[in-house]
């Protein structure tokens, strides 16, 4: 458990840190070269730079508590040397990453004020980035310090919710202006809810299977000191360990990286608004899909105004506010925007050769209509087949402007397996010792992860944030319980205060945060 404190071991986590900061760096000045970015004045860069440190400082300390129980078992089971167990780890998470989709990440995003998103460049844009991020890590690091396995998914999500409140809270007397979309955070929270209880049942229910049909009774042993469990053992926790941070990667790892792309469109617009990557030959269907839509929209319009792109933009704008867009004019103003959408992309045969000054609005439009369609999907106006043709729109203005680029993986990534290496060992000690009366043996270990890498991969499966932790942890709960060895009830009343807690104290400090940086910046 003391491993990793050996100069050599600080040498190496320093030159890492250093390697992946110059990375960083590099790619993102190499991404505004690309776009021929060259009017970012030194104070954005600045600010940037600094926004950037933060969010993988989130990731950083999201490394404390998550990943630090996939390793929990394997650690704890001495499958895996400490040291050996976190790069193993930080493998498989650089992994899941790499693959994942980026729904979790965009899932997350959308439960930000609309406005802010749209003008992420703007002062209020600016202080919601930093109020959350800081407030996350604050929380996280907070409930780190006193060993309480804590979910960084709760506590971006409470951080969120915190600056949306304000948000509304600070317009002025009459205004319209955006909160909190209640509606996702019901959707999302109904996912961390469940996730825990899933956790716990199911867990359980594998580890009465386990001692029922396996006859070897050595799987139910506790480790005795530092001695290796049997190879069989061995290769099942391992095994388990690997499935939890391959999919913890495709997961957890994405709630840092959507914030992280707002923070790069609101600091260089022209580079990361619009998906550059996107080849030239996907645009004919693209254009293709844009007039259909705007064809579908303008049929549900019986009275058509003539509208102007600005005034278009308005209308759905205030429609996504208001949680109205199921309306005629909607539609009306909706297939102005494809139409010009079309246009655009048509008129430029790419995204990548769109003018540096048509770019913000183009995004605008693109994700305004994409929101808009996601929205209508709770609605009865549309047939089926035109709702698979609106669907099918929004997922091509989805790859336009909801996409991650490759470096920001490998450095959520890199941030998230060099949290684990340092903050380990207070969540696998809280985990192997501090939930059950009696120490963690090797069939409760690989129940619990089994459980927990087959929730986190049907999550990120249906685009939905869900917390390593609390399905971890509930589930070696549910395995003390299948073994009749009790529970240790302050350990768990403490975690359960903390997920209780988590959401007003993240909620209240972003707030704050905000308040303050709104006059800051």
């Amino acid at each position: 458990m003391n491993a990793g404190a050996t100069p050599a071991f600080k040498l190496f986590f320093l030159a890492v840190i250093a390697g992946a900061l110059a990375f960083v760096g590099y790619s993102v000045v190499a991404d505004l070269r690309a776009a021929d970015e060259h009017g970012l004045a030194v104070g954005a860069f600045v600010l940037l730079a600094l926004a950037l440190l933060i969010a993988l400082g989130f990731e950083f300390v999201n490394g404390f508590h998550d990943t630090a129980n996939a390793v929990a078992t394997v650690i704890y089971t001495n499958s895996l040397p400490p040291l050996v167990a976190v790069v193993w780890s930080g493998l498989w998470n650089l992994l899941g990453v790499l693959v994942s989709s980026g729904a979790v990440a965009y899932s997350v995003v959308t439960l930000l004020p609309v406005e802010l998103i749209l003008q992420v460049g703007s002062s209020a844009g600016h202080a919601m980035i930093f109020a959350l991020l800081i407030a996350a890590i604050v929380w996280n690091l907070a409930t780190w310090a006193m060993g309480i396995p804590n979910s960084s998914s709760h506590a971006l999500i409470g951080s969120i919710m915190g600056v949306g409140i304000a948000n509304q809270l600070m317009a002025p007397a009459g205004a319209a202006t955006y909160g909190v979309d209640w509606s996702q955070v019901q959707k999302v929270f109904s996912a961390l809810l469940f996730s825990p209880v899933c956790g716990f049942v199911l867990s359980l229910v594998l580890f009465v299977l386990f001692r029922v049909l396996v006859r070897n009774r050595t799987l139910f042993e506790a480790p005795e000191g530092h001695k290796p469990p049997p190879l069989w053992i061995r290769g099942l926790l391992i095994g388990t360990c690997t499935g939890v941070s391959y999919f913890h990667g495709g997961n957890d790892g994405q709630k840092g990286m959507g914030l992280i792309m707002l923070i790069l469109i609101g600091a260089a617009p022209t580079a990361y608004a619009l998906n550059r990557a996107m080849p030239e030959s996907a645009m004919p269907g693209f254009v293709q899909s844009a007039g259909q839509a705007a064809s579908l929209f303008r049929a549900h319009d019986a009275a058509p105004d003539a509208l102007s792109v600005a005034d278009a933009r308005t209308l759905v704008t205030n429609a996504l506010r208001d949680k109205q867009v199921a309306a005629e004019p909607v539609y009306g103003a909706l297939a102005v925007l494809s139409d010009d959408i079309a246009a655009s992309v048509k008129g430029y045969r790419s995204l990548n050769a769109i003018p540096a000054a048509q770019v913000p609005n183009v995004r605008t439009d693109m994700y305004l209509v994409s929101d808009a369609i996601r929205a209508l999907g709770k609605t009865t106006a549309f047939t089926a087949e035109e709702s698979t043709t609106l669907k099918a729109f929004m997922e091509r203005l989805n790859a336009g402007t909801r996409f991650i680029p490759t470096w920001v993986k490998i450095a959520v990534a890199l941030a998230l397996g060099m949290g684990t290496m340092v903050g380990w060992k207070r969540i696998v000690v809280t985990v192997g010792e501090k939930i059950g009366k009696t120490h963690l043996n090797y069939a409760q270990g690989a129940s619990a992860e089994i459980v927990a890498m087959g929730t986190i991969g049907l999550a990120e499966g249906y685009g939905m944030p869900v917390s390593t932790t609390h399905i971890l942890s509930s589930g070696v709960a549910g395995t003390m319980a299948g073994a009749g060895s009790g529970l240790q009830w302050r350990t768990l009343r403490t975690m359960a205060m903390a997920w209780i807690v988590t959401l007003p104290a993240a909620m209240l400090i972003s707030g704050v945060l905000f308040f303050i940086f709104r006059h800051v910046f």
